[in-house]
């Protein structure tokens, strides 16, 4: 039987920069990340614009930075947590320095930062447009070197195991599968970290990897934690359109901080309609904006219009952009690139203190996954990577000043899984999976639906599924991830249907 004191499910930036810093913290911990994919798979791997981090105060303040997520976020955000985030961030960016991140400067050396939707001054560090990738690589790079930290990858975990005591619930450990060749499994551990990004798989039009079927949010809401705000929803307004592509392949919320420009049939900018911050508004604002051009024109996309920008200097920040692009026949500098919303980013979920702790004992949640109360309704750009990194080191301080009281207990059965867990292609599934994604994306697109009957739909797919595992007598790989993404869509459309009700009550 496996145990650990620290197991950490998901490998993105959250969970791998928690690792390193409680490994470093105390040596003599064991520390398990487990990953479903290879360890590099993760919504961190495909993060493109970079993080936001006040550097020039001259320019810029700590201040401006708080009150441009204040207002992104809708009047729903936590101001202290965002204050607290705000002013962490110079120090959690020496950090990554420190571990061989590297960020774009100018010919001076001085930091080159970007512009994207909702800040009012330049603050995104970035690496071209692959930061992401820079951040995941020197993270996997430093948790390579650190010898009381085990990738385990290719290990789908279940579910966490939750006891109580005295009535109150706290966190003993996880069932496991190695989807390669093994067995489900259990593993004790004095504190469970999820950090398994989000759920947009949940959608047909996402930028989100096929991983992103909400696991976390799903196996936390079995063990009876808190979730909150699965109705903000984040749609991120310029992702290149592909007829039946998912994921969709996302171009940089930075590309119109550049100065390139939204356009419709006609090649006329629309969003100063909507907004007099035009293209450069928060995403919510500039995705509606888009959706409602969409339906008066009646195509499936509008436009992003590059070609007044110049090129090299385009080509130099935007490489993997320009190069997917060209891919498809498309020239940034001689056509107009098509675009579509799509499902981006999970401002709700798990909800936390402000040291990553659920209200279940020992289990934390940093991410995408989390709920923290920075984002609100509306995620302001690039302060994803900066929550990860400042809630990370949250949950190792707190972490560090109480494992010492916390004790291992004794392995539970799970009863009825016996059978070795197997992934199949299984067409329904397939079926079931696009049927549930065209329905989230109606709803979302048009938030004109009877809740009730949706919720009834997700029921008797749930119906169906169980059908299907009575059926081939084994759990498998897609039954557990379908699983997840129907407890989800319960809980967004619930969530969607109190925060109507709420708002009617108001008037």
């Amino acid at each position: 039987m496996k145990k650990t004191d620290i197991l950490i499910i998901g490998s993105g930036v959250a969970g791998l920069f928690f690792a390193i810093k409680m490994a470093k913290k105390r040596p003599k911990l064991s520390i398990t990340i487990m990953t479903k994919e290879k360890a590099k798979n993760s919504n961190t791997q495909l993060a493109q614009g970079g993080i936001a981090v006040v550097t020039d105060s001259i320019e810029d303040s700590f201040e401006q930075h708080i009150q441009d997520t204040l207002k992104s976020g809708g009047g729903s955000c936590d101001e202290e947590i965002v204050k607290m985030v705000v002013h962490q961030a110079p120090k959690r960016l020496d950090e990554l320095i420190d571990i061989g991140v590297s960020f774009d400067k100018n010919k001076s050396g001085i930091w080159n930062l970007g512009l994207e939707g909702g800040h009012s001054q330049h603050r995104i560090l970035h690496h071209k447009d692959i930061s992401g990738a820079e951040i995941e690589k020197k993270l996997i790079n430093t948790i390579n070197q650190l010898p009381n930290i085990t990738v385990l990858e290719n290990h789908l975990v279940i579910d966490v195991n939750a006891k109580k005591n005295k009535g109150n619930p706290y966190c003993t450990g996880a069932f496991y599968c190695d989807k390669v060749n093994g067995r489900i499994k259990y593993i004790r551990a004095k504190t469970v970290v999820l950090s398994t990004g989000g759920c947009g798989q949940l959608f047909k039009n996402t930028t989100n990897p096929e991983i992103a079927t909400g696991d976390g949010i799903a196996i936390a809401s079995r063990a009876g934690a808190l979730i909150k705000d699965m109705q903000y929803i984040q749609f991120h307004p310029t992702a290149l359109y592909e007829e039946d592509k998912n994921p969709f392949f996302l171009i940089s919320e930075a590309v119109r901080g550049f100065g390139a420009h939204i356009v419709n049939e006609d090649q006329k900018r629309f969003i100063f309609k909507d907004d007099i911050r035009g293209e450069l508004a928060t995403r919510d604002i500039v995705s509606q904006a888009i959706s409602k051009e969409i339906e008066i024109s009646g195509k499936p996309y509008v436009y992003l219009d590059c070609r007044h920008l110049h090129l090299e200097d385009f080509y130099k920040h935007f490489p993997s952009i320009t190069d997917y692009c060209k891919t498809l026949g498309l020239h940034p500098k001689t056509d107009l690139i098509p675009i579509v919303p799509v499902a981006h980013y999970q401002c709700g979920g798990i909800n936390v203190d402000k040291n990553s702790e659920t209200n279940i004992k020992n289990l934390y949640a940093i991410g995408e996954c989390s709920r923290t109360g920075l984002h609100g309704k509306n995620r302001l750009a690039s302060n994803s990577l900066l929550e990860a990194l400042v809630f990370a080191h949250q949950a190792s301080e707190h972490i560090d000043s109480i494992i010492d009281e916390i004790a291992f207990t004794q392995k539970k059965s799970m009863l009825g899984f016996n059978e070795p867990l197997v992934k199949t292609n299984s067409k329904n599934f397939t079926k079931l999976k696009k049927e549930l994604q065209a329905m989230m994306t109606h709803f979302y697109a048009t938030k004109d639906a009877d809740f009730d009957k949706i919720i009834d739909k997700i029921e008797s797919m749930k119906m169906k599924t169980v059908a299907l595992l009575f059926k081939k007598q084994k759990i498998t790989t897609q039954l557990v991830e379908f699983t997840n993404m129907l407890t989800v869509a319960k809980i967004v459309i619930e969530d969607n249907k109190h925060e109507v009700l709420k708002n009617s009550a108001s008037y």
